[in-house]
């Protein structure tokens, strides 16, 4: 088997009525040079016999960093691309982000995300965020981590994400990844994600939760959980 150019892995914990809809928008890209990698933390439902009858490599996953650098010691691709199991694609966006790395000739990016929902409240909110982390890229890296795509030889470099941490291990890895490579967080393409975390725990309560960790990474890493912040139970 010739290697992929790209290896998407998808770390899941209880993700049968999300994960389809990911897998289905993956299985219309017009860029069709990728392996899907699912990395699964022991879910109690259908979402390991999901990630088999769409022909994914299954592995075994935990938390989200220690899923997502599972899934990329198996990786085949020059490039590893992170998702989240409740977000869906575009058609195109594949073919779109490796046009958008090769033209910026990047190491690691993120990008503008799209809330899933009709809400104008969630439209502003998240509107704001891509903003922000769009405005801060050259001097404070962050990422959605609703998806982040790296060299695979880079993440390999860095050691991939940081296993001790409970929260933030997103924005941790591409500050650490743009010390050595370049990086950008991009207008376009975008993905579009669930708000079931907005509807399960409130707006504004978890607009808070997010602000208190911006403040707490200032001065230290998240290494526990600070914010009663769930996994699973979605």
């Amino acid at each position: 088997m010739d290697r992929a150019v790209l290896s998407i892995v998808i770390p899941t914990l209880n993700e049968e009525k999300y994960l389809p809809c990911l897998l289905e928008s993956l299985q219309h890209q017009t860029f069709r040079d990728f392996e899907i990698i699912v990395a699964d933390a022991n879910s109690r439902d259908a979402t390991r016999r999901i990630a088999r009858a769409f022909g994914c490599k299954l592995v075994a996953g935990g938390r989200i960093a220690e899923g997502r650098n599972a899934g990329a010691r198996h990786a085949q691709g020059e490039y590893v691309l992170f998702l989240d199991a409740d977000v869906t694609v575009a058609p195109t966006f594949l073919e779109e982000l490796l046009d958008k790395i090769a033209g910026k000739n990047l190491d690691v990016a993120s990008g503008f995300i799209t809330p899933d929902s009709k809400k104008i409240f969630d439209r502003v909110m998240v509107t704001i965020s891509n903003l922000w982390h769009f405005a801060i890229q050259y001097v404070y890296p962050h990422a959605s981590g609703f998806y982040i795509v790296a060299r695979k030889t880079l993440h390999d470099a860095i050691g991939g994400f940081d296993e001790e941490l409970f929260l933030t291990e997103d924005h941790d890895y591409v500050i650490r990844a743009a010390r050595f490579g370049k990086f950008r967080y991009l207008w376009k393409p975008r993905v579009k994600f669930s708000v079931r975390r907005f509807d399960k725990e409130g707006r504004w309560r978890l607009i808070g939760k997010y602000f208190y960790l911006e403040l707490h990474m200032l001065f230290k890493k998240v290494k526990e959980d600070v914010v009663d912040y769930e996994f699973g139970k979605f």
